[in-house]
């Protein structure tokens, strides 16, 4: 197995430590939603970017399904924007609920260019790294908003 397949199967094998760690059971149903609505704009997203050819990816699980990483755009993405809503500091300032945004889209986006630069999992053709960053916090607020608005406390509901 080259050096790729390895990053990827590692690439599950964190983002599944990370759910069944971080994720608590009672909120099994809202990590559910918020995965499958990311899961919706990625897939969105990831293949208009490719078949766009602003990104190829040579390497990747189902090469003759499809042209995007099954492993990114459709289990880590959607994983870690579980973990971004599940642990959102609601109530803490918009300082730093910035900043939550800002940690997580950065810290996808640093391991994203250092893989495009250093494997084959990912080559930007017609992109550069701030698209990137962009898409996941366009993609972070969809979600946020959606999570927010389908979860709304029952409290806030009309009544009447």
């Amino acid at each position: 197995m080259n050096k790729e397949y390895t990053i990827l199967v590692i690439a599950w094998i964190i983002t599944i430590n990370l759910l069944i760690r971080y994720v608590p059971r009672n909120r099994s149903r809202e990590a559910w939603l918020v995965f499958l609505f990311k899961l919706f704009l990625t897939w969105i997203f990831g293949l208009l970017v490719v078949e766009l050819d602003m990104i190829e990816y040579p390497i990747r699980f189902f090469m003759e399904a499809s042209r995007t990483s099954f492993t990114f755009e459709f289990f880590v993405y959607p994983a870690i924007c579980v973990l971004f809503n599940l642990h959102y500091p609601e109530g803490k300032g918009k300082g730093r609920q910035w900043m939550h945004y800002v940690y997580y889209c950065s810290g996808i986006t640093i391991i994203e260019v250092f893989l495009e630069k250093n494997t084959r999992l990912i080559i930007y053709t017609n992109w550069e790294w701030y698209w990137t960053w962009i898409t996941l916090f366009v993609t972070f607020y969809m979600s946020r908003k959606f999570y927010l608005w389908f979860f709304k406390p029952y409290s806030k509901v009309d009544k009447s």
